[in-house]
């Protein structure tokens, strides 16, 4: 009986020691995965960290070209209400101009008619020939003006 005791038990050593042996390379693929992740998780958060570094660049970048794109803009704007305002002075200046011209002519009786349309690209019509002048210089309405303000 002690033999075969003696046998089992060293069969249950053997089958021990086995699973010890299979328990101990289990482990060590456990820690060799553990460690690959470990290091996957280092990568990655390196690169988060490189990725939100340069979306903060970008934002950067992005509020500049934004604040430029907009100051553009408000340059064009400003520039448009210039060219606006000039246009409506020249053409509150053609229209005194016209009154004036209508009042001198019907002060001195003469009948002549002043295109007064709002174009600014009209020209006068003339019944004669011969320009009518004021102490001998041509009339404001003669001369070649582009009032407008595309010139």
């Amino acid at each position: 009986m002690d033999a075969e005791n003696l046998r089992k038990s060293r069969d249950e050593i053997a089958v021990l020691r086995k699973k010890v042996d299979q328990h101990s390379e289990l482990m060590a693929e456990k820690d060799r995965t553990a460690q690959i992740l470990h290091d996957e998780i280092n990568t990655l958060q390196l690169e988060l960290s490189q990725i939100e570094e340069r979306n903060q660049i970008l934002t950067k970048d992005n509020a500049k070209l934004l604040q430029r794109w907009l100051d553009a803009k408000q340059s064009e704007v400003n520039r448009m209400n210039e060219a606006n305002e000039f246009y409506e002075d020249m053409q509150s200046r053609r229209q005194a101009v016209l009154n004036w011209q209508a009042e001198q002519t019907s002060e001195d009786g003469e009948t002549q008619t002043a295109n007064t349309n709002g174009s600014g690209n009209g020209e006068e019509k003339k019944e004669t020939g011969a320009s009518p002048k004021k102490d001998g210089t041509p009339s404001l309405a003669e001369t070649d003006v582009n009032l407008t303000p595309n010139g």
